[in-house]
């Protein structure tokens, strides 16, 4: 499938920003499940400083921006060939070792509503993929889809104690999990194609285990499917803070801000 996509960031400020940098995690990468025939992303207000590969392979452009402007505009927009593979990426690659990926972060360490959503899941299913299938259906009825409960650092604990969250919260809840039980899991970010809209408010999140003899499989939880050729996969890491599409820091009095999102995925 050919997906034509659009990202389109902008933040207004009530005052002109002394300064700042953030980073973008906003370029999608060829992989076995895509292929990105082209991509730009333009700045609006600022400058590119630098571009880096990150320890996830992630590819991580640096921005500045100061002076006397009161917004800054971060636009991407690109072509990327997409192949349905059920989820499956493959083995594992990279730098980092498989076993870091069995790590919990704050966002994602396992307490006592953790261990009582995977009690007995282990002893019921001894087909890997079935009992993480079985994992995401778990977190979906624990953590009912609903926006307005959460925030962007919101642990996996807290979203299991508020009853409702979004697709960022029940990759936390899965990967909490899928840690608890020994499985290596992360965190996804990225886009997909819905089927009743073009235009979107904000990215998407999913999550990725390990299977032994398999590598990676991807599962969507919000929608209870493995990602198949909707899917257009960006960044990955151990929590929400590690793939984010855009993270970064201000100085100065720069007063209320404003944030606009854009986003549009279409075939």
């Amino acid at each position: 499938m050919l997906l034509n996509l659009t990202h389109r960031t902008r933040y207004s400020y009530e005052r002109p920003v002394t300064y700042g940098l953030q980073q973008l995690r906003l370029t999608p990468k060829s992989r076995q499940t895509q292929k990105v025939l082209s991509w730009e992303i333009e700045i609006t207000g600022g400058a590119i400083e630098l571009q880096f590969d990150d320890e996830h392979m992630n590819t991580v452009t640096l921005i500045s921006f100061d002076g006397d402007g009161h917004t800054i505009e971060i636009a991407c927009h690109g072509q990327v060939e997409t192949t349905d593979t059920s989820g499956v990426i493959g083995q594992h690659k990279g730098d980092v070792p498989l076993w870091l990926f069995e790590t919990p972060t704050d966002m994602t360490r396992a307490g006592n509503a953790t261990r009582k959503l995977i009690k007995g899941l282990s002893a019921e299913f001894d087909d890997p993929i079935a009992r993480m299938h079985e994992l995401s259906r778990r977190v979906l009825e624990a953590v009912k889809y609903e926006l307005g409960h959460t925030h962007a650092l919101t642990s996996a604990e807290d979203a299991l104690a508020a009853g409702h969250g979004v697709c960022q919260d029940h990759a936390h809840v899965f990967l909490a999990a899928a840690r608890a039980m020994g499985v290596p899991a992360r965190y996804i970010s990225g886009y997909l194609m819905m089927n009743d809209r073009v235009e979107q408010d904000a990215s998407h999140a999913w999550v990725e285990a390990h299977i032994d003899g398999i590598g990676w499989v991807g599962f969507d939880i919000s929608n209870q499917i493995s990602p198949d050729e909707r899917y257009v996969r960006v960044a990955t890491g151990l929590d929400y803070r590690g793939a984010a599409p855009i993270s970064g820091i201000r100085i100065g009095d720069h007063g209320e801000e404003a944030l606009e999102v854009d986003i549009q995925v279409q075939q």
